[in-house]
């Protein structure tokens, strides 16, 4: 991609939050805990990785030592600037998610709603490329559909954003808040927020977890689909953000197969999943494997669409995918729907500047 030739859409921007950030938009108690009692969420597993930095690029570190991510000035020359994005969606970096922490649904909720506010005043409303995701606590489903009535509408949020860990998502509990997504016009991101342990233990080296990760998004993908979200929700979709591609042609055919031996257990479904999934199901390209153009073209070709995938960067994690190495070279018009275009068609509240 020959640099600002093509329009740039990042699927997957991590922006950091540090607590001291959204003590200003937190309400007691919770203020209290966070400020006087050195509260701190849940972490369940501590992890190292190949790079210097530990989570995130080491040059990504500002200067003065805070956090990768936690400055708008920085991220503008490291990133948007410098590789010349037409926008960038921010899908946040408070670990776990709210919707992970497991007790004190209140404080989960405080959480959400702090950073939606920090996120918009911070991000959104000074860089007119960034676009925001909408954090909820979503084991207290009303008060999450509360939060998505209260910013959903907001024009530069344009997904809710969820973790994939054990929640299985297309349970009929969490359908009011996909209700609530599709009538503001908002997609479902969703991003893998601990290790795959679904079926197994958890494993014992981040290897293991790095490798594995795509099984978590097949997972979520499977019981969304089979639970029939996307029949109930016609207008909904779904962004899989961080888990890589190549294992999609696999799901696809694997789903059909057993559609086709087993689908008197969900009647629901009056189409192939593999259908539902071109309509419905989104991509996102990090971390994508070193592929030869003939291997790339291969994996388009069995998904039977060029519309699935959606390019990110994962800026500023320490695997980022850069659009000048991360995608072998494709036609125009391929690359053009890749890096931009099926991005766009998938968030409605995206512009078309190209009509401006």
């Amino acid at each position: 991609m020959a640099k600002k030739q093509i329009p740039l859409i990042d699927t997957d921007i991590h922006e950091r939050v540090q607590y001291k950030d959204i003590l200003e938009y937190l309400d007691e108690p919770f203020k209290h805990y966070m400020k006087n009692c050195h509260w701190i969420q849940e972490k369940h597993m501590p992890y190292t990785q190949p790079a210097t930095a530990g989570v995130d690029r080491a040059d990504a570190i500002l200067p003065d030592g805070r956090p990768a991510g936690s400055d708008l000035a920085f991220m503008q020359e490291q990133l948007l600037d410098d590789v010349g994005h037409e926008f960038g969606i921010l899908t946040g970096a408070l670990d776990p998610s709210p919707s992970s922490m497991h007790g004190w649904y209140e404080m989960a909720a405080a959480l959400a709603t702090a950073y939606n506010d920090w996120q918009i005043e911070h991000w959104l409303e000074k860089d007119e490329r960034l676009y925001g995701s909408v954090h909820i606590a979503a084991q207290d489903r009303e008060e999450a559909v509360k939060e998505i009535e209260r910013v959903g509408s907001h024009p530069k949020m344009v997904q809710i954003l969820l973790p994939i860990d054990d929640i299985m998502w297309g349970d009929p509990y969490y359908h009011p808040i996909f209700e609530a997504a599709e009538k503001h016009n908002l997609m479902i991101g969703m991003h893998h927020n601990e290790p795959p342990v679904y079926y197994g233990k958890w494993p014992r080296y981040f290897i293991e977890w790095h490798t594995l990760i795509s099984t978590a998004h097949m997972k979520i993908i499977a019981n969304m689909i089979y639970n029939g979200v996307f029949e109930k929700f016609p207008k909904l979709g779904l962004m899989m953000i961080e888990g890589g591609f190549t294992h999609i042609p696999h799901l696809m055919w694997k789903m059909d197969q057993q559609f086709r031996d087993l689908r008197h257990e969900v009647p629901w479904l009056t189409r192939k999943p593999s259908e539902i999934m071109k309509e419905h199901v989104r991509i996102t390209t990090q971390p994508a494997e070193e592929l030869t153009k003939k291997e790339f073209m291969s994996l388009i070709d069995q998904m039977g669409t060029d519309e699935m995938l959606c390019f990110s960067t994962d800026y500023p994690h320490w695997d980022y995918d850069s659009p000048y190495r991360a995608l072998p070279n494709m036609e125009p018009e391929l690359k053009e729907k890749i890096f931009s275009e099926n991005a766009r068609a998938f968030y409605p509240k995206l512009p078309d500047k190209r009509e401006e």
